[in-house]
């Protein structure tokens, strides 16, 4: 299992000067929105922290995050990341495998084909405790890693870019 505390990821986040002018998409769901709510509210209060400006677009579902991405990319290439926020909690059909699958594969199809990151924020669960514990509780807060993760791929991004590295 995945746990913070065997993570670098919260420390200083090196070249957060040079994101003068980084603007984040989110494109949530509204399934599960207790959850999602709180994920996009973790994003948020990085984000006020490191004056990163942001828009939210809401979808129906996980499956149509892709979609929302790549329209938005289309329409308007200003963002320097998106963040994909979702939460899918497994019932008693394969149903769950299929929207995991479809949203996992649909956001890193996006990873390597847009000149910007795509943070995936889904949580995949068993349960709504399960949830819970990812959204401030012992498994700490995603969303707020969601945007550290954009922040520090946007830092490479743009060095890459750059050519500095």
């Amino acid at each position: 299992m995945a746990d913070i505390a065997n993570s670098k990821l919260l420390n200083d986040i090196e070249g957060i000067r040079q994101l003068a002018n980084a603007f984040v998409v989110l494109v949530k769901t509204e399934w599960n929105s207790e959850v999602v709510d709180e994920l996009e509210r973790g994003c948020l209060d990085i984000f006020k922290q490191h004056e990163i400006t942001s828009k939210t677009i809401v979808v129906p579902g996980a499956v149509e995050i892709p979609f929302a991405i790549q329209q938005c990319w289309a329409g308007n290439n200003t963002p320097t990341a998106f963040i994909a926020l979702g939460c899918i909690i497994r019932g008693g059909t394969p149903h769950f495998e299929y929207v995991c699958q479809s949203v996992t594969q649909g956001i890193t199809a996006l990873n390597l084909s847009m000149q910007v990151p795509v943070i995936f924020g889904v949580l995949t669960v068993d349960t709504m405790e399960q949830a819970k514990e990812r959204i401030g509780g012992i498994h700490g807060h995603k969303g707020e890693e969601a945007a550290v993760t954009s922040i520090k791929m946007m830092v490479l991004n743009q060095q890459l870019k750059e050519g500095s590295i």
